[in-house]
């Protein structure tokens, strides 16, 4: 057995080797746990983008407005509301891997049930007008003539079957979709504070940052996928292989179009479910890195570390937990977390850059539909293949610069600051990359192709259509020739249809002629217009921007997320992150779709109703009030939290000018110390008697 040199011997593993020979050594638990966190990040993150790629056919299927739909979606943070303090502050202190693993069971079977309402609610019944029989050989006239006994117009019954309405009306479906999402949200909880906190517990402090900022890459490719998935399934009809895809007589760029929004649920639940199998395996605790181990101890306990066989991997006696004891210390815990300046103000600018970015991811893909005319399958791809990538490059990137040059806590400050700011900037120029509304008869324009002041249902009525007793609840556009929508064939003045199915054609539409100013057998086609040229060339500009200021703003990403980390006591580390979960889920993720939806549904210019009455889903928006009130709001919230961070650089350098007087004094008290022992080699030897490190148990080299 060999002595120690303590005057050349900094630090020691449990294994007796030189703490320099293993410095980036990891632990291959840690790499397991590495793994399995991943995976977990992107199921989750698949499951969460597929639910907001489906917002658009989940208001369609169930004819709900937008804020409805914001309800459900925050339906999720309410979940996690109800246990992230309790499962951030004893799950830290219980079994985190298996806590993990019951999380991903929970998010695996609230999947599930998102996806049931589909096997017991009945078909999809699209509004529409025409005959769905190919082989039918009657033309049925689209214009059913009025009398001057038949009601005032617009009084006309719709022709929507009410065959089943009397179920459907006493039970909504949706609570079932909402009920799905809150116990996902459930699931959801341990999986970021606890994961997060275990490796930054057993990582070395160097590589801490660039494991998370790999973890949260990871779990940025998990919408990428959920997009594409949700791409997918929209292009595929709801209710396939049920009905005869020759009777559907809509295409998947129709604003009634429901796509095979359950599918995508049914492959993220699976998903998820496989994602809980590794942390049933893994420990509770790792070996802890020896900078970590040398910080809670004495630079005498780093130099006698006893070398067992049965401590070769282990550092610290696992206790039982007491959660009387644990309970006892949470309040005062959750007070001191409280009472830190640099953590209030933290959660403040995040609470508000939260609503910002929530609110805007939610509805991005319907705002990409509705103003540039694009299909939710393409706004789904779109929003996968190269917003989203961006984003994630940026993490990565954001994570990479932190490590190359050591950015402490005002550097990481300053940078995410930094890049925030530009991409805002960047994001200005949003507000001019518009596009006109669309043109549709008695809404945006009149039946003579002039423009209109203000949309009212009666202007939907005409004298060219004024010998039709026609419905003004009913949504089945058409497209003349003149390049006018209408909004049914009805409304459009047609007298006569040719063919079946979508091949559908209408003759003689009186209002067509209105408009084209030219007297002729003028026609109209399904479905709606394309838009201008003007619109698809400004397209492309819009997603170029949107992937340079993504990119940009998501390089402040791991520098702010570690600054929180780095800001608080390690004790309170795990407390720290579930707070600051529950505050942005509570304050962010729960109100913000809500009140998207809601300002949204205030730019509607067209609804469309139940089948048993009542309004449904929107059909149709005012493009340049929902362009102005959608941009205006999320980059009016990063505003104000623009003024909190300038607050917050104050405090930050109180705070770290504090932290480096405490350190000085600590330092001086411990050279003292180091003094006295060289000059007693007595009061070192008694040292030494005390923590049993005596000559029969030093460590062997």
């Amino acid at each position: 057995m060999k002595k120690m040199d303590t005057k050349t011997t900094g630090s020691w593993t449990l294994n007796g080797k030189p703490a320099s020979s293993v410095k980036n050594s990891c632990h291959p638990n840690l790499k397991l746990f590495l793994a399995a966190l991943s995976f977990a990040y992107f199921a989750k993150a698949l499951s969460g983008s597929y639910m907001k790629s489906t917002i658009t056919q989940l208001e369609r299927r169930f004819d709900i407005p937008s804020y409805l739909i914001g309800i459900i979606d925050g339906s999720f943070e309410i979940g996690n509301l109800l246990v992230i303090a309790f499962v951030s502050y004893f799950g830290a202190k219980l079994h985190r891997p298996k806590i993990i693993a019951i999380g991903c069971l929970l998010m695996s079977f609230g999947t599930f049930l998102i996806a049931m309402p589909h096997f017991i609610i009945g078909r999809y019944k699209i509004e529409t007008s025409i005959r769905p029989s190919v082989n039918s050989t009657n033309n049925l006239s689209p214009c059913p003539a009025s009398s001057l006994d038949s009601s005032r117009a617009g009084d006309r019954p719709s022709i929507l079957p009410s065959r089943g309405c009397e179920r459907e009306s006493s039970v909504s479906m949706w609570i079932y979709v909402l009920l799905g999402n809150i116990l996902r949200g459930i699931g959801e909880t341990p999986v970021q504070p606890l994961g997060i906190s275990y490796i930054d517990d057993y990582a070395q402090s160097e590589n801490a940052a660039l494991y998370i900022g790999c973890v949260q890459t990871i779990s940025i490719i998990g919408p990428v996928f959920g997009y594409l998935l949700g791409s997918l399934c929209a292009k595929i009809y709801v209710d396939i292989g049920y009905v005869d895809m020759e009777t559907v007589t809509i295409t998947p760029a129709d604003a009634r179009w429901v796509g095979a929004w359950w599918l995508g649920y049914l492959i993220a639940g699976a998903i998820t479910l496989m994602s809980a199998v590794p942390f049933w395996f893994l420990p509770k605790s790792l070996p802890v890195p020896v900078e970590k181990h040398d910080s809670g101890c004495t630079p005498e306990q780093t130099r006698f570390i006893t070398d067992s066989p049965n401590m070769d991997h282990k550092l610290r006696q696992e206790e039982p937990a007491n959660l009387h004891l644990m309970a006892n210390e949470f309040v005062p815990t959750l007070k001191s977390l409280l009472g830190n300046p640099v953590y209030i103000i933290y959660l403040c600018v995040t609470i508000i850059q939260f609503n910002s970015l929530i609110g805007m991811v939610t509805y991005k893909p319907k705002y990409i539909e509705q103003h540039y005319g694009q299909s939710a399958s393409k706004a789904n791809f779109l929003m996968g293949m190269i917003n989203i990538p961006a984003v994630a490059f940026g993490m990565f990137s954001g994570g990479v610069v932190m490590k190359k040059y050591k950015l402490g806590i005002m550097g990481a400050a300053k940078f995410a600051f930094g890049t925030s700011l530009l991409g805002y900037f960047l994001s200005l120029l949003f507000f001019v990359m518009g596009c006109e509304n669309s043109k549709v008869a008695g809404i945006t324009v009149s039946y003579t192709g002039a423009g209109v002041s203000s949309y009212q249902e009666g202007s939907l009525f005409s004298d060219c259509n004024s010998g039709c007793l026609c419905s003004r609840r009913e949504w089945d556009p058409v497209c003349g020739e003149n390049g006018i929508t209408y909004v049914s064939p009805c409304l459009a003045g047609c007298t006569f249809s040719t063919g079946s199915g979508r091949n559908t054609v209408f003759d003689s539409c009186r209002c067509v002629a209105v408009a084209h100013t030219q007297p002729g057998n003028l026609t109209a086609t399904l479905g709606q217009c394309h838009r201008r040229d003007s619109c698809d060339k400004v397209f492309p500009y819009f997603l170029a921007l949107s992937v340079l200021s993504s990119f940009i703003i998501s390089l402040g990403g791991t520098p702010g997320f570690m600054l929180l980390v780095r800001c608080i006591k390690p004790e309170l580390k795990s407390l720290a992150l579930g707070i600051h979960t529950l505050a942005t889920r509570t304050l962010a993720g729960i109100p913000a779709p809500i009140y998207f939806g809601a300002i949204i549904d205030t730019t509607c210019l067209k609804w469309g109703y139940k089948t048993c009455g009542g309004r449904g889903a929107c059909r149709i928006y005012n493009t340049s009030s929902y362009r102005i009130v959608y941009l205006g709001l999320t980059l009016g919230l990063r505003t104000v939290s623009f003024f909190f961070c300038i607050l917050g650089f104050s405090v930050l350098k109180r705070h770290i000018k504090m932290e480096e007087k405490n350190a000085l004094t600590n330092g001086n008290a411990e050279l003292e110390l180091l003094r006295k022992e060289e000059n007693s080699s007595i009061h070192c030897e008694q040292f030494v008697l005390a923590l049993d490190c005596n000559h029969e148990r030093e460590t062997r080299l």
